[in-house]
């Protein structure tokens, strides 16, 4: 069975609970999705499926691609992911599709994205630095300060945090929880931020390590009785 969808982020609102607490919730569309292609044990040493997103926009590939999409007798798509089996029961053929009906309302899901890019950025803002002192004539309010040491080993060693791009790197965010699934138009609400601008394209799975829900405190009877 597939394991994930390919989607969209759409963006972020607020949906309010039965206690009246409002959370934090982030809509996307996922799917639809069709297999372009299936990855197999005994041929390529794994098990997965290679999926497309269906846009309106029409999709121009190169011949060698396009012999791939013919094969599974589906339209170019611009986008393709590939998405692991979780081998609980027959993996689908090439060219059926694969909706937002794949999750349920209260399961966990990892999204992966591309977090939005910040260009090139200062310590404070890229690493979290204090920074120096902003007084006047202190000359030192933004600077990361020594890097290292003098004599020995007279270099700055690896890993050292530094000013440089920040942003457009591959996040994946775990255990975000599906508040509401609509097959009927593709769309997902999660609970929570996801990577990306309004209109980025993620990979929606199914929770590698769900987080476990805390048990609930167990009940004083004697306490219940006084109320």
């Amino acid at each position: 069975m597939v394991t994930g969808i390919i989607g969209q982020k759409i963006g972020m609102t607020q949906v309010f609970g039965t206690d009246g607490a409002a959370r934090p919730v982030t809509v996307l569309k996922a799917g639809p999705c069709v297999v372009v292609q299936r990855k197999q044990a005994d041929r390529d040493g794994y098990e997965a499926v290679q999926l497309g997103l269906v846009e309106d926009r029409p999709a121009r590939v190169t011949r060698p691609v396009a012999g791939l999409y013919a094969r599974a007798n589906v339209p170019p798509t611009r986008v393709r992911r590939e998405v692991p089996l979780d081998g609980r029961s027959d993996a689908p053929a090439e060219g059926e599709q694969v909706l937002a009906s794949l999750f349920a309302a209260g399961e966990q899901v990892d999204v992966t994205g591309i977090s939005r890019g910040h260009g090139f950025q200062g310590v404070m803002k890229r690493h979290g630095f204090g920074g120096g002192r902003a007084t006047h004539g202190s000359m030192f309010h933004r600077a990361p300060g020594s890097i290292g040491q003098s004599s020995y080993p007279s270099r700055v060693l690896k890993g050292m945090r530094a000013p440089g791009r920040m942003g457009g790197d591959q996040v994946t965010v775990r255990n975000l929880r599906v508040v509401t699934v609509d097959a009927e138009s593709n769309r997902l609400v999660v609970t929570g931020a996801v990577p990306g601008a309004a209109g980025a394209y993620v990979v929606i799975r199914r929770a590698v390590a769900p987080r476990r829900e805390p048990a609930a405190p167990p009940v004083d009877e004697k306490k219940k009785k006084k109320r």
